[in-house]
């Protein structure tokens, strides 16, 4: 009653375990970069070989049978793969087993008949769930392991019947014993999905009657095979077995870096068009103070006067010289100028918050025929060429407009200072927004 039990306990263990077999991590299969990846986990095997029932185990006397013979057997596994290193799988086995000249003979007069008799002992079918211990791929280069040695243990029920006419044997009906399976092998990996197996397992039996021999001790018997092994999965994806995650980080992390080099050299290329758009923009071919962003009558003769567009005026009205006379309210107009002053990070691009009040002293300069200084000033963030540079066409920029606003070139002056000139400290960013300015004069 026992023994049914326990039958019954094993077989429902065996369906448990392989009623996954086509189910597959739920992990997305991508080819992002540093993405969950899948793998196939579940593979099953097929091997054949040779049965035997010496084992390195056997004593000298080499158990029961002091000579074995190698018969045929063949056998198969279904296996799921937990971790890189470590799966779960289970075992059938089915064959005979052979020896002869039994060592438990003392007689001298023994005919020749008793000495070469022997016991051939058919595995009908047995069942095992194993350890698979693999040494898992360690290899910075190849994501992929084509030599894996592993080791397996477990245990298993088998139903087995022993023939024999040794003369202290008995023959046997189909009896059902523990056994614990023990081996190692190494696998070949042919392909993502393909491996050879070859392997060697012990089986050490919970009996003392395989053989049909009652001895002192269990019997053993050893299975040599060779075999093919197939991953089920997606298509393409590796085996968990197999797998470096090691080398594939290294390959991922070499995309990523062609990918950033790639990046930053598109984006140094994109800033240099805009520099030289903003350049050709700002610049002044014809000299006549007027940008050519601005300039509405482009290649004027040299010494022309032309007006804030750009254009040659028609007749040149005397300058008479007067007493410049500053008022406050002069002085506020610039003061908010000043104030409302803004330009695209880092650029010299005026914002169009800047336009209103600037308008107005471009009035007040047409006005009272003021002469105008600007000085852009700049923090001490970044090279000195970078912020001489930046100040001095950020002055440009607010000349030009105000020259687009009817205000006469000639009377404005624009100087970049870059950090020379602080008017706080840059230890904090309070005092560095202070420093970044451009400065009206009115003469």
């Amino acid at each position: 009653m026992n023994s049914k039990i326990t039958k019954s306990a094993l077989v429902l263990s065996l369906v448990g375990l392989s009623s996954g077999l086509f189910a597959q991590n739920s992990i997305s299969d991508t080819t992002a970069r540093f993405a969950k990846k899948e793998f196939r986990t579940w593979s099953i095997g097929l091997n054949g070989g040779m049965l035997t029932h010496y084992t390195p185990f056997n004593a000298d006397n080499n158990g029961d049978f002091n000579t074995p013979q190698e018969s045929w057997g063949y056998g198969g596994y279904i296996k799921k793969q937990i971790l890189p290193g470590f799966g779960l799988q289970a075992d059938f086995l089915a064959g005979k087993v052979k020896g002869f000249r039994p060592n438990d003979l003392t007689d001298l007069a023994a005919t020749a008949a008793e000495q070469n008799s022997g016991f051939e002992t058919r595995i009908d079918w047995s069942a095992a769930v194993k350890a698979n211990l693999t040494l898992a791929n360690l290899s910075l280069n190849q994501k992929r392991n084509i030599l894996s040695p592993y080791f397996t243990a477990g245990a298993g029920y088998m139903s087995s019947a022993a023939t024999t006419d040794a003369p202290k044997g008995r023959s046997t009906n189909y009896n059902e014993n523990w056994f614990i399976p023990v081996g190692a092998g190494v696998k070949l990996g042919v392909s993502k999905g393909v491996n050879i197996d070859l392997g060697y397992d012990v089986n050490f039996m919970k009996t003392n009657n395989f053989d049909g021999t009652p001895g002192a001790a269990n019997d053993r018997f050893s299975y040599a095979h060779a075999g093919v092994e197939i991953a089920l999965g997606k298509k393409g994806t590796s085996q968990l077995q197999n797998y470096s995650a090691i080398a594939a980080i290294r390959e991922e992390s070499a995309a990523e870096s062609a990918e950033l080099r790639r990046a930053l050299s598109t984006q140094e290329e994109n800033a240099q068009r805009d520099r030289e758009a903003y350049a050709k923009e700002m610049g002044d071919d014809d000299n006549d103070g007027v940008a050519n962003k601005f300039d509405k009558c482009a290649g004027t003769a040299a010494g022309t006067v032309v007006d804030g567009s750009g254009c040659p005026l028609k007749a040149v009205t005397p300058i008479i010289r007067e007493k410049v006379i500053v008022t406050t309210e002069d002085r506020r107009i610039v003061d908010e100028a000043i104030r409302n002053l803004e330009f695209d990070l880092g650029k010299s691009t005026l914002r169009s918050k800047s336009y209103t009040t600037l308008n107005r002293v471009a009035a007040l300069l047409v006005e009272k025929n003021f002469s105008l200084k600007l000085a852009g000033h700049t923090d001490n963030s970044g090279s000195m060429q970078l912020n001489l540079r930046l100040s001095k066409d950020r002055a440009e920029a607010v000349k030009a407009y105000l020259v687009s606003q009817g205000a006469n070139p000639s009377r404005i002056e624009a100087t970049g200072y870059g950090p020379n000139q602080p008017i706080a400290s840059n230890n904090s960013a309070d005092g560095r927004q202070k420093n970044r300015r451009v400065e009206f004069s009115l003469f």
